[in-house]
């Protein structure tokens, strides 16, 4: 990440706006203060994708040696995703009426130690319901890593520090997944099993970054917004001195009418009736429906991609190993993200890597040998990480600071409920019609959320959160 200034001469109208802590962060320097920002945040999103690949892993490793039904199968990947449901519900509410930091201590605190939980875990039931009690905190981490650095990030670099964030975090992700397959393939580790070995791993990282976390500020826009203006000032006043500006030293640019003065009468409870106002009912509708679509190509293929390979024919370790270099693309396409996503308008980046997602899952799916299925596996999750850090900036901008974290985890939690669902119909759909069918049915649905986004979506690159 390189440092970069906003530049422009500021007009007189923009007095007030010199006051706004919103204005003041937008038009600050970007230096080692919001780097360092972005790599505390942004490595906890590490922990929402490793539960996805472990709840693949667990299905394929345990269904000899537990015995394991279809439908155990199916609620060892699907529980931790049900508890992300209610996580994502409540504790992104609760990020909008108690604050972000706040939150930020309690979800990752709640899954290191459930997490640690399951590696205990006897049998099928007990790990399903701990899986599910690791992801209540698990399921407001994205919601919370996108409210808050938006938040903080200045407009400019809003979109490539963000993807810097996830690029950090998805790092984890192919290292974990080679990790597993050499620890499965041992099958045991100090006398222990290897699969609750990934378990202990997810809970000590996850505690390790819980510690890193408790040094950050608390957001001045969301402080701004209940009204604490004395305690947004201060924590701006801080930002401006270790970035070596002062309130009047960064001029707003003339290319955007200045920011508004927030509210003097502080917001009580979250106003949820918002989204279902104009101009946000749009956008609502807009984001529900593209979050139960985006479910089945992204996390689709990250949970079930082991199932799918041992279904094909090949062995647990064969499987782990294919999918484990098919999730090289996860940081490659992350980073692929970072000079795009400010260059190219969100909504287009969107749509353009869904098309990417499509084509590619029905080549893994139809594909046989070897060298095609971690070559398309592999196209397929660059893309994916493209497709997803643009949605994740988008989400951020188009809901207001009152409500954001709120109305982005209500919408997010859909996806979380349709992965609930999915791993039953799609191990179904898989056991009678095969994986073509399986990627098939994927790929029409990310067509269908391209229409989505494209007819209902507005377009935000470059403006600042206020002015969208």
């Amino acid at each position: 990440m390189t440092d970069q200034g906003v530049t422009g001469a500021a007009a007189p109208s923009d007095t007030q706006d010199m006051t706004n802590p919103a204005g003041r962060l937008d038009r600050l320097p970007v230096g080692p203060w919001h780097r360092r920002l972005t790599a505390i945040v942004g490595v906890g999103a590490f922990f929402d994708l490793y539960e996805v690949f472990l709840g693949g892993v667990l299905a394929a490793v345990l269904a000899e040696s537990w015995h394991l039904s279809g439908t155990e199968k199916s609620w060892l990947i699907a529980s931790g995703f049900l508890g992300m449901f209610v996580g994502a519900n409540v504790l992104s509410v609760l990020a909008d009426r108690f604050g972000r930091r706040k939150m930020f201590l309690v979800n990752l605190g709640l899954y290191s130690l459930f997490s640690l939980a399951c590696a205990f875990a006897q049998d099928a039931t007990q790990l399903s319901a701990l899986r599910f009690l690791a992801g209540l905190g698990l399921g407001a981490e994205l919601v919370l890593v996108d409210t808050y650095l938006a938040e903080f990030l200045p407009r400019k670099v809003r979109g490539r520090y963000i993807a810097w964030a996830y690029t950090l975090g998805f790092v984890g992700v192919p290292v974990a997944a080679l990790l597993g397959a050499r620890l499965v393939a041992k099958h045991e580790l100090f006398g222990i099993d290897g699969w609750r070995w990934l378990l202990v791993a997810g809970a000590l990282g996850a505690a390790f970054i819980q510690v890193l976390r408790t040094r950050l500020p608390e957001s001045p826009r969301w402080l701004t917004a209940r009204g604490r203006h004395a305690e947004a000032e201060a924590v701006v006043r801080d930002i401006e001195e270790r970035a070596g500006a002062r309130p009047d030293s960064v001029p707003a640019p003339r290319s955007e009418p200045a920011v508004p003065a927030a509210p003097t009468a502080p917001a009580r409870k979250v106003p949820l009736g918002r989204m279902f106002k104009a101009p946000y009912a749009r956008r609502t509708v807009m984001w529900w429906i593209f979050q139960v679509l985006q479910t089945v190509g992204y996390y689709g293929f990250g949970s079930l991609a082991p199932v799918v390979l041992q279904a094909k024919g090949h062995t647990v370790t064969e499987s782990l190993s294919y999918a484990a270099l098919s999730y090289l693309g996860y940081p490659v396409g992350s980073a692929l993200s970072v000079p795009l996503i400010d260059r190219i308008e969100r909504r287009t980046l969107i749509i353009a890597s869904a098309l990417g997602i499509a084509a590619f899952g029905l080549v893994f799916g139809f594909a046989d040998a070897s060298w095609l299925i971690v070559g398309s596996g592999f196209l397929l999750t660059v893309c994916s990480n493209v497709f997803s850090n643009a949605f994740h900036v988008y989400q951020t901008e188009i809901f207001p600071t009152d409500l954001r974290s709120s109305a982005i985890g209500i919408a997010y939690s859909l996806s979380r409920l349709t992965s609930v669902v999915l791993p039953f119909v799609a191990i179904d759909v898989l056991d009678d019609l095969g994986p073509d069918a399986v990627f098939v049915g994927s790929g029409v649905l990310m067509l269908v959320l391209c229409l989505n986004v494209r007819i209902l979506g507005p377009r935000t690159t470059g403006r600042s959160l206020e002015s969208i």
